[in-house]
């Protein structure tokens, strides 16, 4: 519970952190929509506001947040494109990048350099007392709304 916790509070951080308002976060997903999921969150973006390459950017570091955060908070450095509970969020930027390179090859490289980053974004203070602070919240009360998520996050990052 503690990991998904990490997981989506990191996925949330990042989202609010690039400009997208996060609609929701829980820990305890509704799961009559699809395939069995320990976590969720619903990220609200306003496409006007960037350019597809720009949007592109920010919603594959929001993809890789939620496997990073999670490596963080366990201390075991995998990468994300080889744990099959990250599988989607991998998938999801692998798709992403489709747009930026055509090269399999170069959208790995770019993926990689993308992780890379977030570890050393996410581990810097006060990132991390942010996101740590949104999972003790969710661990909590399994379910933080926009606002709630918005105070938690601007309590650390002014």
């Amino acid at each position: 519970m503690e990991l998904t916790a990490y997981h989506e509070a990191g996925h949330a951080f990042m989202a609010i952190l690039l400009g997208a308002k996060v609609r929701s976060v829980t820990i305890d997903p509704d799961q009559d929509d699809g395939p069995q999921r320990f976590g969720d969150t619903q990220i609200l973006w306003k496409r006007s506001r960037f350019s597809d390459q720009e949007f592109c950017v920010r919603a594959i570091q929001v993809s890789l947040a939620g496997p990073v955060a999670e490596m963080l908070y366990s201390g075991d450095p995998y990468h994300p494109g080889l744990v099959a509970e990250w599988a989607n969020d991998w998938n999801t930027a692998w798709e992403l990048t489709e747009t930026m390179f055509s090269s399999p090859r170069k959208r790995i490289e770019y993926l990689e350099a993308v992780t890379l980053q977030l570890y050393r974004r996410l581990d810097a203070e006060p990132n991390w007392s942010a996101l740590a602070s949104l999972a003790d919240h969710l661990l909590a009360h399994e379910t933080l709304e926009h606002d709630e998520v918005k105070d938690i996050v601007n309590d650390w990052i002014h």
